[in-house]
């Protein structure tokens, strides 16, 4: 009976977050991949369970439907990749702004990724953060959160994160590794908002 009462007063183990997290950038020092990492490591730190997985989309071929092998059914590396959004529970999107908007790269993994059959997006939490010029990608990030609307996703408000990379006292090191401890505390919190949209999301589903 003791033993019985004992597990029914045990604390129970925190859920998982499993964060897929996409960069724009397909520079190798890139400033955006750089918050990725940071990112990695901040919630290594805390007591929340929440797994960062960075997946590449280089390798994602320009979308053409002419490379469909039928309908919904997608060469082999947009089928992994799609299995891999599939499976997250929320997003981390980090690019740079290009010509007022996103990169070519990140709207067509956001492509892929909402081709019929199945939206795989649809109905999961995501953040966004930016390091850029001059607004710090500022205009580039609320034109991704245009395109999240149609995709059905729930981009937390706040915090907001832009970054200017060219800034002085620098943000970022030579090879794109954020090392501003002020930026890295604004990280950890849109991190921990994050966290907590998508368990309420969770929650109320």
């Amino acid at each position: 009976m003791g033993s019985i009462e004992a597990l029914s007063s045990a604390p129970k183990p925190k859920p998982v977050i499993k964060v897929v997290a996409l960069c724009g950038s397909l520079r190798k020092a890139s400033n955006n991949l750089g918050l990725i990492r940071a990112a990695m490591e901040l919630m290594k730190e805390e007591e929340v369970e929440m797994e960062i997985e960075y997946v590449e989309i280089s390798t994602l071929p320009m979308l053409n439907t002419d490379l469909l092998i039928g309908y919904g059914v997608f060469p082999p590396v947009v089928e992994d990749f799609r299995r891999k959004i599939l499976e997250a529970d929320c997003f981390l999107f980090a690019s740079p702004e290009y010509n007022y908007s996103v990169t070519a790269s990140l709207k067509n993994a956001l492509d892929w990724a909402s081709c019929p059959p199945t939206n795989v997006w649809a109905d999961k939490a995501a953040a966004i953060v930016s390091a850029s010029g001059s607004l710090g990608g500022a205009r580039g990030q609320y034109h991704l959160r245009q395109i999240g609307v149609y995709l059905d996703l729930h981009i937390i408000n706040k915090p907001e994160l832009f970054l200017n990379g060219f800034d002085e006292p620098a943000k970022f090191d030579s090879n794109g590794d954020l090392i501003d401890p002020e930026a890295k505390l604004k990280l950890k919190q849109l991190l921990l908002a994050l966290h907590a949209f998508t368990l309420r999301l969770r929650n109320n589903s």
